[in-house]
Formats: C-alpha cells, sequence, structure tokens
C-alpha cells in the first residue's frame, strides 16, 4: 500500500500515545465523534475482545485502543474522547484534536449520530480542515429509520468529498462497508477531495495572505490553511502545539499583521469562524436530511416532562435507586450462599491437603484461614450484587435515563459551587468508588475535578452494602417478616443513600468556598434520545467491563489483608491478641461516638477492602482467630446483641460505614489522578472527620435526651 512508519508519522503516534503496533504494516485509525452517537459501540464491534485501554501521556484522559482484521490487514483503531468541538475547551477535545493533526493516522473514521446529524456535522467540517482521510460513519441509521428520518447519504458524500456510510453499530449493520470506504481511502483507491468551509471574505483574504507565506516554511507537513486559520484565530493552546510539531515559532516570523485594520475586529474572528462552520452545517443539513414526521421525537419529550421535571423528576430517580437496591438485595442472598458454600468446600479439601503433607499450622493458619478464606468472603459477598446491580445501572445508561440524572441535580450542584457532570461520578461511585474516582475525568475544570474526586466516597460502594444490608435487616427491619422485611431494607438503604447524596452537595460547597475556591463553570448537557436496550451487550459490558474489573481489584488487595488481619488475631502477648490490645487502645474514643473499640478496629484492618468489615467484627466478638460465618441472621443479632450492640451502636455502625475513609484501592487511585499524596491524604481525612464528628453528636445528643 506504499505506508511507511516515515510517511505516517509511526513513531510520533507513540510518542503521544503508547499505541501496541504488531508491524510497521498496520494501518492507525483514529476514531472521533460527539459524546452519544455510538462511537464506542463502533469500536467495540469491530475490535471485540482485542482491546486494551491507557492514559494518554502526561493526561488524565484513558483512550482505548483495539485491533481489527480486515483484507488481511491488522488496523489499529485508537478510539479518542468524544467531543463536541475541536476548538480546544476542553482536555478531552485537546487530545482529539492533536492525535488527528500531528499524530497523523492513515485515516480518522468520525461517527455522527443521524437523528441529529446538523450538531455532529459542526465537528466533521473542523476535522475536514485538518485532514483529507476522513470517512464519515453516520450511525444510528435504525433510530433515524423509527423516528421517520430519511438521509441522503450519496448526497452527502457528494457535498463533503468523503466517503459516506450509513451503520447500526449494535447490530453491526453497515461496518463492513464502513471497513471497505476506510481500506479505500488508506489506500489510494478512493481520491478524498473535501469541501471548504466558506468564510467572510475578509476572513478568507487574510487565510490566503498567510497561506502563501507559511506554505513554503511547512511544507507538507500539515495543512497549511489551516494553520493559517489557527493563527489567525490566536488559540495558544493549538498554537503551541503547532509550534512543537513543526519546530518553528510562526508567531516570531510577524507573518499576520494589520488584522485590526482588515475590516475585522481580532476579538470576533473566532466568533465569526465557529458561525461559519455553523452556517455551513445548517446549509448541508437542509439538504440531505429530510424529516418526514415533525413530531418525531413528542414522546421523548413528554417523557421528559415528568422524568426531568421540578415536581417528579427527583421523586421518580429516588423511586428508581430504589427498585434497583430492592431488586439487588432480594436478588444476591441465594447466590452469595451458594458461591460461599463452593468456596469454603474447597477450603475444607485444602485443608485436607496441609494435613496430609504435614504442613506446620501456622502456614495453614495464614495462607487457608486467613489469605484464602479473606478471599473467599471478598467474593461470595461482592460477586452476585455486583452481578446484579451493574447490569441494573448500565441498563439506565443504556436506556439514557442516566443524563437525566445529572439533568434533575445540576441545579444543586451548582448551588454548591460544584459541576453538575458530578452527578454521573456519583452515580458510577455506587459500584466502586475508585471507578467514580475515575470517571471524574469527564468534568473538565481541575478545581471542580478535585471537589468530585475529594467528595465521591459518601455514597456507599458495592462493597459497603453488605455491611448496611446486614445491620439494617437486623437492627431496623428485624420485626418484619417476608417481603416486608426487604421492603422496609430497601426504604432505610435509600434515605442512607439520600444522606450520602445530601453530605456530597454539603462538603462539595464547603471545599468551594474555603480551600478550593472557584466559580462553577456551566456545561452543555445533552439529553440523548431513549434507545431500547441491548439486553445481551449489557450483560457482557457490565460482568467483562466492570463487575470483574472491580472484583479483580478487590481480590488483590484482600489477599494481603486477610494475612494481616490472621496475624493480629493470633500473635499474643502476655495471653492477649494484637487485636484485643487494639480495641482496648480504641475503646474510649470508640465510646463517644457510640461504638466499641472491636467495630472501629475493624474499619480500619478493613482498609483493604471494605467488604470485609463485618466478618472481622464477628471473627473479634468470637475470638476464634479466623473469620467465621454464622449460620443466621438471628445468630448474628444474639452475637451483636450479646456485646452490647444496640439500635443507636447500629445506627452509628451505618453512619460511620457511609462516611469514613475509602477503601486501599481508592486511596491509590486518587493518588494516581491527582499525582498528589496531599489530595490523598485530604480525601482520607474529609469523610473520616465528617462520620466522627456525625456519629459523636447523634450519640451524645441520645443521651443527653436520655433515649438510651
Amino acid at each position: 500500500m506504499g505506508l511507511t512508519s516515515q510517511s505516517t508519522g509511526i513513531s510520533t503516534l507513540k510518542e503521544m500515545l503508547n499505541i501496541q503496533l504488531s508491524s510497521t504494516d498496520d494501518i492507525v485509525l483514529a476514531l472521533a465523534g460527539n459524546p452519544n452517537t455510538g462511537k464506542s459501540t463502533v469500536f467495540n464491534s469491530l475490535t471485540g475482545l482485542n482491546q486494551h485501554t491507557g492514559n494518554w501521556t502526561g493526561k488524565t484522559v484513558t483512550t482505548a485502543q483495539g485491533n481489527y482484521k480486515f483484507k488481511g490487514k491488522n488496523f489499529v483503531l485508537v478510539d479518542l474522547p468524544g467531543t463536541y468541538s475541536l476548538l480546544s475547551n476542553s482536555v478531552e477535545e485537546e487530545i482529539a484534536r492533536d492525535f488527528i493533526c500531528f499524530g497523523n493516522p492513515h485515516a480518522t473514521i468520525v461517527v455522527a449520530d443521524a437523528t441529529c446529524l446538523e450538531r455532529n456535522l459542526n465537528l466533521v467540517l473542523q476535522i475536514l480542515e485538518m485532514t483529507d482521510k476522513v470517512v464519515l460513519c453516520v450511525n444510528l441509521m435504525d433510530e433515524a429509520r423509527r423516528k421517520n428520518i430519511g438521509i441522503d447519504l450519496d448526497k452527502l458524500s457528494d457535498i463533503l468529498g468523503i466517503p459516506v456510510v450509513g451503520t447500526n453499530a449494535r447490530n453491526g449493520e453497515g461496518l463492513e462497508k464502513l471497513m471497505e470506504a476506510v481500506y479505500k481511502v488508506c489506500s489510494g483507491e478512493i481520491s478524498t477531495k473535501p469541501v471548504k468551509i466558506p468564510y467572510d471574505k475578509n476572513i478568507e483574504a487574510i487565510i490566503e495572505s498567510i497561506d502563501e507565506k507559511i506554505k513554503p516554511l511547512i511544507s507538507n507537513k500539515i495543512n497549511s490553511k489551516w494553520v493559517s486559520l489557527k493563527l489567525i484565530d490566536g488559540d495558544k493552546t493549538i498554537l503551541k502545539s503547532i509550534y512543537k510539531y513543526l519546530d518553528i515559532d510562526l508567531a516570531e516570523l510577524n507573518i499576520i499583521p494589520g488584522i485590526e485594520t482588515n475590516q475585522i475586529q481580532y476579538s470576533s474572528i473566532r466568533d465569526e469562524i465557529v458561525s461559519s462552520i455553523v452556517k455551513f452545517a445548517e446549509s448541508i443539513s437542509r439538504q440531505v436530511v429530510h424529516i418526514k414526521n415533525k413530531t418525531y421525537n413528542r414522546l421523548d419529550r413528554k417523557i421528559d416532562d415528568i422524568l426531568t421535571s421540578k415536581l417528579f423528576g427527583i421523586p421518580i430517580m429516588i423511586a428508581l435507586l430504589g427498585i434497583v437496591f430492592w431488586i439487588t438485595i432480594e436478588g444476591a442472598n441465594v447466590p452469595s450462599s451458594a458461591i460461599a458454600n463452593v468456596l469454603f468446600a474447597i477450603e475444607d479439601k485444602l485443608t485436607l491437603l496441609f494435613i496430609k503433607y504435614d504442613l506446620p499450622d501456622w502456614l495453614h493458619g495464614a495462607l487457608v484461614l486467613g489469605v484464602y478464606r479473606t478471599l473467599a468472603w471478598v467474593v461470595s459477598v461482592m460477586l452476585p450484587p455486583m452481578a446484579i446491580f451493574f447490569p441494573l445501572f448500565t441498563f439506565l445508561e443504556d436506556l439514557g435515563y442516566l443524563p437525566r440524572v445529572a439533568f434533575n441535580l445540576d441545579n444543586y450542584f451548582k448551588k454548591a459551587c460544584a459541576h453538575g457532570k458530578q452527578a454521573l461520578t456519583m452515580c458510577m461511585g455506587f459500584g466502586c468508588n475508585a471507578a467514580g474516582v475515575i470517571g471524574c475525568r469527564i468534568i473538565d475544570s481541575p478545581r471542580e475535578r478535585l471537589i468530585a474526586i475529594l467528595t465521591n466516597f459518601f455514597v456507599p460502594c458495592n462493597g459497603r452494602f453488605p455491611t448496611l444490608i446486614t445491620i439494617t435487616t437486623i437492627f431496623i427491619a428485624g420485626a418484619a417478616k417476608g417481603h416486608l422485611q426487604a421492603i422496609i431494607a430497601t426504604l432505610t438503604i435509600t434515605g442512607v443513600i439520600v444522606l450520602g447524596v445530601i453530605m456530597t452537595l454539603f462538603v462539595s460547597r464547603i471545599l468551594s468556598k474555603t480551600i478550593l475556591k472557584g466559580i462553577p463553570s456551566s456545561f452543555a448537557l445533552e439529553l440523548p434520545p431513549y434507545r431500547k436496550p441491548q439486553v445481551g451487550r449489557i450483560i457482557v459490558r457490565s460482568i467483562l467491563d466492570r463487575t470483574i474489573f472491580v472484583l479483580s481489584r478487590a481480590v488483590v488487595v484482600a489477599a494481603p489483608a486477610g494475612l494481616i488481619i490472621w496475624l493480629m488475631a493470633n500473635m499474643n502477648i502476655n495471653g492477649i491478641s494484637l487485636l484485643d490490645y487494639g480495641a482496648g487502645f480504641l475503646q474510649p474514643f470508640a465510646h463517644l461516638l457510640g461504638m466499641d473499640g472491636y467495630i472501629l478496629m475493624a474499619f480500619i484492618l478493613g482498609l483493604p477492602a471494605n467488604e470485609i468489615v463485618m466478618p472481622i467484627i464477628i471473627m473479634s466478638y468470637m475470638a476464634t482467630g479466623t473469620m467465621i460465618e454464622l449460620e443466621s441472621m438471628e445468630a448474628l443479632r444474639n452475637l451483636l446483641v450479646s456485646n452490647g450492640w444496640t439500635w443507636l451502636t447500629a445506627i452509628n455502625v451505618m453512619l460511620f460505614c457511609l462516611m469514613h475513609f475509602p477503601c486501599g484501592t481508592t486511596l491509590l487511585t486518587i493518588r494516581k489522578e491527582t499525582k498528589s499524596w496531599k489530595w490523598t491524604f485530604a480525601a482520607f481525612l474529609i469523610p473520616t472527620m465528617a462520620g466522627i464528628t456525625i456519629t459523636f453528636i447523634v450519640t451524645q445528643t441520645v443521651r443527653l435526651l436520655g433515649l438510651i
């Protein structure tokens, strides 16, 4: 095909992103597009399991790479961050622009939404100014047909001067034709002639004047007209990237004189440029898009009138949250017991092996009763709820409901001087706070991103639900039976979640008024159309991308934790274990908070994984030296009550479970995201102080009033 590492800038690509190439014959493709266009679906459908993710060099933005075989060639697809524009208003936009322009991929696939093509054309036109190796993928054609929207793809191709392919990526429709077009563009079988955006005649004159001067300087390294446009645009971030790439400071050459006197004010040039792009996109859309039914989105709007209304929006959101938790609570019990039976049966087999080979008791205790039993607890307790919760959460995401959650909470976060997108990162934290912290990358403002990171763990993650559910079932819903017990437990857990959201807003406001002062930034929140969820894809995505990912990290952290717990419970000084010494030391302080020393020790030892807090409490009370499982909730209730638990203890444990330091995995993730031990320590201290303060106030108030 005549493509070499020199002609395609493979060395540049490797510097910008750690792209894994099997050979210099690999064809590198950039995959760009607006959010909610199905870009990632196109990527996943083409690459399948042949993909991996990583951070862009020097950035906290994740990019995915995958391989796809077509006509004997290996295509490396780079899934760029979703963006509405390349005018560099965010890190994501900067990354997408720099990769397309300076990474020199063999071709760029731009994915557009067939149901709102006009808005998507803004990005397409900007990319066409940068490179002529472009293929437009008009995705969601099935949605367009359902809404009676017709698109003349051939005419659109003629106007844009590039191949245009209609697809329905969720079903794989049109993807073969898409890759055929990409192959021909890369091989030169198709010669693209991108349309030129018609700018104001004064701007055109300036562009031509500059273009003549810089074309000899930059050769064919980069589109000279686009560079000319950026020079008069004056965006410093773009110019910095251009100068670095060309190794020439064009500003020093004084080649853009007299702009102020050229009948156009410099300050208005960008507005003129943006206006020209928008108007041209509108013009193209009118020629190729035919809406047969003008009321195609009326049903969506009627649904939104209810789901996003001031009166019903929040109550419906809380009700849906409650339903998700109820299904999770009800559905997790049986599989959790089944998995525990299997794993603990394996433990018996391991014990027999140690006996057979006459291995030391201390080794059996450390490895089997310590490490393995802790892992068995974590897997049996975590896996079933995650396997239920994540698919349900992904279902709401696939349906298009989660952006409505952000819309409903946007005003509250704005009042807390935080970013509306924090609502989405908060939702991610329900599954795993570490995942929620990573999700904060979608917030452009560094200040607001930091606020979101430091408050993400005020909503309980999957690891804290077992403790909350257990205590709620025993002490709050204990008197009820059957389904009523599950309903009361669900309402209580939902109430705890609401308290967590309130604390998130409260602490976010405090941070924004003190150590992270600033004005909240606004953002355009797109409400995508409601779509029929694909159950099979939801299950695969939620199990592979979320459940297995989170579980594997928890297992890695829990293994050494199990060893430490066993050592503390079995290493004695004067006949007293280290665990008992620690509990005794913490007892006076724990009493002020309405708990005891063993409970605080359990939270401290549960730092690696929140799932093991309750097992440690049980182990400490029974003085067994290993974590054990009681036969029934009633047996657990009797154990806790006999060790001094009251309804006040239960409430304080639930409050402290909601508000205490994040797990070790989350703390390490915060360190990686912020690149600061200072903010990592702040993330440890803020929720812990909140938990201590609130449990102290609750305990002293109850005791002062003589309620216990």
